[in-house]
């Protein structure tokens, strides 16, 4: 059995006996397929993002339920035979077991790390000219 996120978006034009009654069913399709509804999320009017069917907003409903993979397919079918939905989206998720895990954070290499204050450092007096600045040329060399 997998864990599915069903979103759907119902025409605001309906009044609030019939958007009532669209939720139910569809709810009711989850558990005559012997699913398992986890939650229900009623958002409730909000305005779209851009036009969808003429329509500036949208009732907003969430369904996160687990179940036989035949069970959101049977709830697309339904919202396609609907006029009153205006888009649909079902999203499976991921078990846990599944989820990728952190790999352990690797100490960077000895030699990457700070030199400690006991190693001899190299001051810039000490170089010789050409280590400085190998494009100019000494005096000697011309």
């Amino acid at each position: 059995m997998g864990q599915y996120e069903t979103a759907f978006l119902i025409s605001p034009t309906l009044e609030e006996e019939e958007t009532e009654k669209i939720i139910t069913q569809m709810a009711g399709v989850i558990s005559k397929m012997k699913g398992k509804m986890i939650k229900e999320d009623r958002w409730g009017k909000r305005r779209l993002a851009y036009q969808i069917k003429k329509q500036e907003e949208a009732f907003y409903v969430f369904f996160h339920y687990e179940g036989d993979s035949a069970i959101p397919n049977e709830l697309e079918r339904r919202f396609k035979q609907s006029e009153a939905i205006l888009r649909f989206l079902t999203v499976k998720k991921e078990s846990k077991e599944n989820v990728r895990k952190k790999r352990k954070e690797v100490s960077p290499p000895e030699e990457a790390q700070e030199p400690s204050g006991e190693e001899e450092r190299v001051e810039e007096e000490d170089l010789a000219p050409e280590v400085l600045s190998p494009a100019k040329k000494t005096e000697e060399e011309e």
